[in-house]
């Protein structure tokens, strides 16, 4: 963690307006302030780097990526985000198969993301475990911001798909879903059959058992089911399976959510939209568009932007937001798409997603406005450390 003091920028907090010229104090690696340079405090004492007008928002944050997962150029060898030997594996810790040192995390750093979500794949209708981490670091375990974060399921064409070419279930989407639920209703007998035997001692505990363990944080609401859904059908699923078990959802890509987008306020629910960067590599993502973020979110819904790295690299997320708003959306609310909507649908808002006192010291500096395809990052920091700077400068 480090100190410094960014000065003369026009600064986009995502909490408030922009604030131009403004500054931005980090001490110890949080912020310790900011604002408008009139009101910049006596007592900041940092390193200065004078933005010159340039834009400083928060350090950006993708939601859900297979970064290090899929390592840059290798094929087998580094292709750690599908267990698809056995379609239940919540017990699986994508820590596990992250390598930080893969290029994506330097590249993801230089285009100002300095959060993301990463999630096992989708070959599995259970796939594992999730993890926010920071894209600055060496060792996974000093980069984690919240591990587990949430289960990862798959519903629809992938896991159908991985497990036809095997000649074993599922290989349609009510053997995906069933698979889902027997799983989910055993862990929740299990959670009942431990938590009798802790009140009684006449009564045996179950033997343990790695797969439900992991889901039993779960169905306590601890964390939150991320359900990869990409046909209206299928997030309906995925909805009805977490009403029956009073889990917490979020829909990853969505690709037809903007179809029925009223349905989906209603109750509340989450979308990570993308990738739409890509072209309609199968049946079910006929309907996608750029459109939809910008749909979704003047439906009322909660959205946040995904590259889904290593389907687009990570580091054109910035350019997805310019897509959506491009396509129609509300070039405030896709800002906040790449940043606090991401954030607080992991539940890390606490931490990064926007510039608040006591919040992490991740920032990136634009030489212009994000969405000007002229700009270039500037600077890149993360809890006060400069972790990236513009040859030359």
């Amino acid at each position: 963690m480090s100190d410094i003091l960014i000065i003369n920028a026009t600064v986009l907090p995502m909490q408030r307006g922009r604030i131009d010229p403004g500054f931005v104090w980090v001490r110890a690696g949080k912020i310790a302030a900011f604002g408008k340079m009139d009101r910049l405090p006596a007592a900041a004492d940092a390193p200065v780097l004078d933005a010159k007008g340039g834009y400083l928002m928060p350090g950006l944050v993708d939601a859900h990526a297979h970064l290090g997962l899929y390592e840059d150029a290798l094929g087998f060898e580094g292709a750690d985000g599908n267990e698809d030997t056995d379609p239940v594996t919540p017990q699986l810790r994508v820590i596990d198969g992250i390598n930080p040192l893969e290029r994506g995390f330097a590249e993801a750093r230089a285009a100002g993301v300095t959060t993301v979500v990463i999630s096992p794949g989708s070959a599995n209708p259970i796939g594992g475990q999730l993890a926010a981490v920071k894209t600055s670091g060496r060792r996974i375990d000093d980069m984690v911001l919240r591990a587990p974060l949430a289960i990862k399921f798959a519903l629809g064409e992938n896991p159908k798909s991985v497990y036809h070419d095997k000649e074993e279930t599922p290989v349609t989407r009510m053997a995906t879903a069933a698979l889902i639920r027997e799983e989910l209703a055993k862990a929740d007998e299990y959670g009942r059959r431990k938590a009798e035997a802790e009140e009684d001692e006449d009564k045996d505990a179950p033997d343990f058992d790695p797969k439900l363990e992991a889901l039993l944080p779960l169905l306590r609401g601890e964390i939150a089911g991320h359900f990869h859904a990409h046909r209206a059908d299928d997030i309906f699923t995925a909805l009805r399976i977490a009403k029956e078990f009073g889990i917490r959802p979020v829909i990853v890509h969505g690709t037809e959510a903007h179809l029925v987008s009223d349905l989906l306020a209603q109750d509340g629910v989450p979308v990570i939209s993308g990738p739409y960067m890509t072209d309609r590599s199968k049946p079910e993502l006929a309907n996608l568009t750029e459109r939809a973020p910008g749909l979704l979110h003047r439906a009322g819904m909660q959205v946040a932007i995904t590259a889904d790295h290593p389907e687009i690299p990570l580091k054109f997320l910035m350019d997805a937001a310019r897509i959506a708003v491009r396509a129609g959306m509300d070039e405030d609310a896709a800002l906040r798409a790449v940043t606090i909507q991401g954030a607080r649908i992991a539940q890390i808002d606490g931490r990064v997603g926007s510039i608040e006192e006591g919040k992490d010291g991740d920032l990136v500096l634009f030489t212009g406005h994000p969405f000007d395809y002229r700009s270039q990052v500037e600077a890149v920091f993360c809890e006060g450390n400069c972790v990236f700077r513009r040859e030359g400068q």
